[in-house]
């Protein structure tokens, strides 16, 4: 890229009347930079991703939103949707940085889709977190849990 992220002015006006989302680009003239944002833009806008996913030979293109949670298990990492499980040829670091503000790591091992939760169901040690028509569970650290919270709270008032 040629310019800086410094030399990119964002803002944000909120108009109440509005019932979706506009985004509105100006720019001198198109670059390259302009079509990556765009890109970007079009990639969250469709829930879309550029993350590949594995089923033995087979390669897998899904939408963000159909993740539950990204787990380790004897050090490959499987993507769940509600009632499948794909390879992830990503460490979790990696997923932390690719993936969007949807999605939070909740344990050594855990990234979940914030989206996706359908309950919480605290104990001393850890968090049961729930998701919606499926039977899969997954813990949230003690660690983790007040960032958990914040953010679903910070979700919610969006």
């Amino acid at each position: 890229m040629g310019k800086e992220m410094s030399d990119v002015k964002i803002s944000i006006a909120l108009e109440e009347q509005l019932e979706e989302i506009e985004v509105h680009i100006r720019a001198a003239r198109i670059s390259e930079e302009l079509r990556q944002i765009e890109r970007a833009l079009a990639e969250i806008a469709h829930g879309t991703s550029k993350l590949v996913f594995y089923k033995k030979e087979t390669e897998y293109y899904l939408s963000l939103t159909d993740i539950l949670f990204f787990e380790t298990d004897a050090k490959q990492v499987i993507l769940h949707t509600q009632d499948k499980a794909y390879l992830v040829k990503h460490k979790l670091y990696e997923l932390e940085n690719i993936l969007g503000a949807g999605f939070m790591r909740i344990s050594k091992s855990t990234i979940i889709n914030l989206d996706q939760i359908y309950g919480l169901t605290r104990s001393i040690s850890d968090c049961k977190i729930q998701f919606h028509d499926t039977y899969k569970t997954v813990y949230a650290s003690r660690r983790y849990y007040k960032e958990l919270r914040t953010r679903l709270d910070e979700r919610r008032s969006l």
